[in-house]
């Protein structure tokens, strides 16, 4: 969970970039809104309204909606656990983002009205917490999902869909249509996020050069396999982003 909180509108010079994270998000807007470019299309978190932002596997830009303060409360929800708390095919809302009264239909306009009557943060943190507790008992664990994205995420993005065959027994149609529905993405394109973010969480946290050392290497095939990935989710080429202000797309991504 994390709140953002601005006097105004981002720096003109500043990108606002936020790279793909492999984490689903869920927003509340309670004062302005925030404005979100994805794919070429804009999509709003408006003042007052909660959304749901699915697994993003593309380059966003994000900015407030109105030039004045702003204090919105987040939550991520890793690709593990998030189809525990959202009872609906992921793959329906991936790169894009809904107000959770549309997903979620009369349970997500009560629980966005019980939000906007109080009027203290705390409180508001107090019913979403709740709200999870509840969506989270509803719905039992998928013990061969999330082994899965244990194996993804302990590889690094390294390991091969033919290893999860062999690891669980299970076809790569099977695991697809499994990803899709309790994530949103291909277990193979989730494997592409989560090699991308080992670089890129160094990168923005100063611990690496804009070209990854030898280590990082190990993560692709060659140089132009991690140059695709890199202009795949920043939407630039290294030269380019190296030139670039992007301290809120930083700020943002952070663990």
């Amino acid at each position: 969970m994390w709140i953002f909180e601005s006097s105004g509108r981002m720096p003109f010079d500043d990108m606002k970039l936020v790279v793909p994270n492999g984490n689903i998000k869920l927003t509340v807007s309670y004062q302005n809104g925030i404005v979100a470019a994805v794919n070429g299309k804009t999509f709003a978190s408006k003042e007052h309204d909660i959304t749901l932002t699915g697994l993003v596997d593309v380059p966003v830009i994000l900015d407030v909606d109105e030039d004045a303060v702003t204090e919105t409360i987040g939550i991520e929800f890793s690709p593990q656990g998030a189809y525990r708390f959202f009872h609906f095919t992921l793959n329906d809302i991936q790169n894009q983002i809904y107000s959770l009264s549309d997903v979620l239909g009369n349970i997500g306009k009560r629980l966005t009205e019980q939000i906007n009557n109080t009027t203290l943060r705390q409180q508001k943190i107090n019913l979403l917490q709740q709200f999870l507790f509840k969506q989270l008992s509803l719905h039992n664990e998928d013990l061969i999902f999330e082994y899965c994205i244990k194996k993804i995420t302990a590889s690094k993005g390294k390991i091969t869909i033919k290893e999860l065959e062999k690891k669980t027994g299970y076809s790569s149609r099977w695991l697809n249509v499994k990803f899709n529905d309790k994530l949103g993405v291909s277990p193979k394109n989730l494997c592409s996020i989560i090699r991308f973010k080992q670089y890129y969480q160094a990168l923005i946290n100063g611990n690496e050069k804009l070209f990854p050392r030898n280590d990082f290497y190990e993560l692709y095939y060659d140089q132009s396999h991690f140059i695709k990935d890199f202009k795949r989710f920043t939407g630039l080429s290294p030269t380019k982003l190296e030139k670039q202000t992007n301290n809120f797309g930083e700020s943002y991504y952070r663990d």
